[in-house]
């Protein structure tokens, strides 16, 4: 009978053993399909430069400060239906916004993509910061982002276009215009800095 006690206890604690290896695993398998754009100093070579301000890797960031004029990172793949998670510090000045679907990886525009705001100055405040230009406004109160680190958590699946800004929803819209394209951040006036982006696609 003691034989048969310790064999089942083996058993039991034989399934426990791989159960947490599955467990595990599968955690694993989630967070591998996370691919990482921007990762503190480290991810340049992921995007193409459209414009001609300063970005650089210092501050655990990648960084633009100035340039003569709107400048984009525009990045070497496009991307359909996604989840993107993008950590970024504004000054209060800044005028910024992440692109998504962009048609002409060249031509970023806030009409031929989609463009999650970054631009709490803007003159029409209803699509500043968190707004998706356009395409759908923020609600009073309107966010702001100026002279903090933020997080953008946008989703993009078919026509359904989510945007959340730090644990916030802004933008729960559905729009066909744009499918499929390149993901550009920009940097239109102040300081900005990215230090951590990453996506899923789904």
């Amino acid at each position: 009978m003691k034989s048969v006690h310790k064999l089942s206890k083996y058993i039991g604690l034989l399934f426990v053993g791989v159960s947490t290896v599955l467990a595990t695993s599968l955690i694993q398998a989630a967070d591998n399909d996370w691919v990482t754009l921007i990762d503190g100093t480290q991810g340049m070579e992921n995007f193409n430069i459209v414009g001609d301000a300063n970005w650089s890797a210092e501050h655990n960031a990648i960084q633009a400060t100035q340039g003569s004029g709107a400048s984009w990172l525009v990045s070497k793949n496009s991307y359909s239906d996604f989840s993107l998670r993008v950590e970024f510090w504004a000054s209060n000045d800044s005028n910024s916004g992440i692109y998504m679907r962009c048609e002409d990886a060249n031509q970023i525009t806030d009409r031929t993509c989609y463009e999650a705001n970054v631009f709490d100055q803007r003159g029409d405040p209803s699509f500043g910061t968190g707004a998706i230009v356009h395409i759908s406004p923020v609600d009073e109160p309107r966010p702001t982002a100026g002279n903090s680190w933020n997080v953008f958590v946008i989703t993009l699946d078919g026509d359904h276009l989510v945007v959340e800004l730090n644990g916030k929803r802004t933008v729960d819209v559905h729009d066909d215009l744009l499918s499929s394209g390149p993901i550009a951040l920009q940097w239109g006036r102040g300081a900005l800095r990215f230090r951590k982006v990453v996506i899923k696609e789904l």
